[in-house]
């Protein structure tokens, strides 16, 4: 089973919607068989490049005010601290995320099996706990060399063109698909979930995913109605 999973590193959302489906993959008795697979999405395609700017004033310019800000902050931190997360938003820096995204697409091209998610971990941690600015390249630099990707790679991505038209054509394709807001889990390319759901949610929809493929290779419909709830539809 594939699961393509379009977010941005700087969706508190996504990172709690990660948490949340590794839970339920750890109680998936198939687990093995699943390829997870990050897309690029960018919640702010606009922010110069370069730059950063404190949560705290990007999330008050966008919802109305410091103190809504703040509420938010704080939400988001208790939600994030029930799924084992640390959150530091007083700290983190919103930046632009397209080289991000690219280092992401390179890990998954050009590295070992399971470096794309490793690295995909790595870049959340560092903005929503490390506070560190996951805009700029020698901070991303630092990331996917620890994570193990090739340094001729990461040189390729952040001082070349490697990525950028295949980063460029999936942001497209999110836009195509009708894919407005992430964390968006689509399994086999058929099944669409949005949002951070319950593991409890993620566990039916992987399982109910199987019987319908079992079902679709020997021609059985009786997996369609298995799948008719809003689990398994947009």
């Amino acid at each position: 089973m594939r699961v393509e999973i379009w977010s941005d590193v700087v969706c508190p959302w996504c990172y709690i919607g990660k948490r949340r489906f590794e839970q339920a993959l750890a109680g998936y008795e198939h687990a093995d068989t699943v390829d997870i697979v990050y897309r690029p999405y960018q919640l702010d395609p606009t922010a110069p490049p370069g730059a950063s700017m404190p949560v705290r004033e990007a999330y008050a310019r966008k919802f109305g005010g410091w103190e809504r800000a703040d509420q938010i902050i704080e939400h988001l931190t208790g939600v994030a601290a029930a799924d084992g997360l640390d959150f530091h938003l007083d700290r983190a820096l919103r930046s632009n995320t397209l080289l991000a995204h690219r280092l992401l697409w390179a890990a998954e091209h050009t590295g070992a099996a399971g470096l794309q998610s490793d690295l995909k971990e790595r870049l959340l941690r560092a903005y929503f706990v490390d506070g560190d600015t996951i805009g700029d390249p020698d901070t991303l630099e630092q990331i996917a060399l620890n994570a193990g990707l090739d340094p001729d790679t990461v040189a390729a991505v952040l001082h070349g063109e490697l990525g950028r038209a295949e980063v460029d054509a999936q942001l497209d394709e999110a836009h195509d698909l009708g894919i407005t807001a992430v964390p968006t889990f689509v399994f086999d390319g058929k099944w669409t979930v949005p949002g951070a759901q319950d593991p409890e949610v993620f566990l039916t929809v992987l399982r109910r995913v199987e019987t319908l493929t079992a079902a679709e290779s020997t021609g059985s419909t009786e997996a369609d109605a298995a799948c008719n709830d809003d689990a398994c539809e947009v």
